[in-house]
């Protein structure tokens, strides 16, 4: 476990996947046709150029899933990563991107991890992408954090637990130790935004600019904790079909233990200050987002793509919902397992046709899985498969 933890610290590959049959090199695009709902009227285009910062621990592997079926059935272009991400933890470089060359063709998607760099992702990127990402309450975030990343980060493993880490974080946090980035702010961090003076008017001065600046750049940010209200509001701000954000929950996780404590929730939010104060502005943003989109319209709309979800899940999986992976035939369709909770995925549903399995398939594969396919498909070669 502390060899895969310390290759997802260094940006390297997991671990190796069972080869399943080759796929041709051209294959059909994906079409929904057998699945979906008509398309609703619009008078926009869909937006195909997009950059998704992929943030830690924010539920960000469930939106990547729905970028990566949406580009692969559309043959568009992905800046994909030479392993499985974009250079993190150092600050984001054009060279980080698998095959590019300086001066080269641009990219239709970037939705890998990395830590984000404006000017390095626009000499990549079209020029009218759409820039998005995801947040969440970072206590949560924290709590999530020191689950998955306690045998690898020494702040973490030092403190043996999350309450005593909680209680006196300065006792067990050293800034410079390798992977320490994950213990504190690490939404600021993901955000590629600067650390402020540990306090006086500067500091309050270089948070107020990096906000704007946040909100120059992206067009919408998601909140983990209103997943479906931001996969509506994502859809509007796309003009994207229904289907297009209709998606399962990815690395899905089995709890722990009991609801966290108010009084650690707090702890855990004053230690993470600038994550808190980035949250609690994008939550302000968010609602504004809602009412201007109108509450009874979300609510409609919510309420189908939730019923949309249903439909798809009972077509589509061995008892319409997540399973633990040892439960999960199929090799390719199995989430690795890193930290100390389950993580959960999907087997799919028994007698499905050719089309409607594949389909399905791309619904459920795993964030890692489905790289790999994107990568063969964009380079060929023999490191993908392709679960079918």
């Amino acid at each position: 476990m502390t060899i895969g933890f310390t290759l997802q610290l260094l940006g390297g590959p997991f671990h190796r996947r069972a080869p399943l049959e080759q796929q041709q090199p051209h294959a059909p695009r994906l079409s929904w046709d057998e699945l979906s709902t008509s398309p609703r009227p619009r008078d926009c285009e869909p937006k195909q150029h997009l950059v998704f910062l992929k943030t830690h621990k924010t539920g960000s592997s469930t939106v990547v899933n729905l970028l990566h079926r949406f580009g692969e059935a559309r043959g568009l272009r992905f800046a994909l990563p030479h392993r499985y991400q974009l250079g993190y933890p150092l600050p984001f470089q054009e060279r980080h991107i698998k095959g590019h060359r300086p001066g080269g063709a641009p990219y239709d998607i970037l939705c890998h991890h990395m830590r984000f760099n404006l000017p390095e992702v626009q000499k990549v990127m079209q020029a009218d992408s759409f820039y998005f990402s995801i947040v969440r309450d970072p206590a949560a975030l924290a709590a999530s954090a020191f689950s998955y990343y306690q045998a690898v980060v020494s702040a973490f493993r030092r403190a043996g637990t999350l309450g005593h880490f909680a209680a006196a974080p300065e006792r067990y946090y050293d800034p410079a130790a390798r992977g320490n980035h994950y213990a504190r702010n690490l939404l600021w961090f993901d955000f590629g935004l600067p650390v402020p003076p540990a306090s006086g008017t500067k500091a309050d001065a270089t948070v107020e600019a990096a906000l704007a600046q946040l909100d120059r750049t992206f067009g919408l940010v998601l909140l983990t904790e209103h997943f479906d209200e931001s996969l509506v509001l994502l859809q509007e701000a796309l003009c994207w079909d229904e289907d297009d954000v209709a998606t399962f929950p990815h690395n899905g996780r089995r709890a722990l233990g009991p609801a966290m404590a108010p009084g650690l929730a707090a702890q855990l939010r004053a230690w993470n200050e600038l994550d808190w104060q980035l949250y609690t502005h994008v939550n302000r943003s968010f609602w504004a987002r809602v009412e201007a989109y109108g509450r009874e319209r979300m609510a409609r709309d919510v309420a189908r793509l939730r019923g949309r979800r249903q439909e798809l899940a009972e077509h589509c999986l061995a008892g319409g919902g997540p399973v633990p992976a040892s439960r999960i035939g199929d090799p390719q369709l199995r989430p690795l397992q890193l930290g100390r909770a389950e993580i959960l995925g999907y087997e799919l549903r028994a007698g499905l046709g050719p089309a409607e399995r594949r389909l399905c398939a791309r619904m459920v594969t795993p964030e890692l899985q489905y790289k790999d396919l994107l990568d063969r498909r964009q380079f060929g070669g023999n490191s993908t498969s392709d679960p079918t």
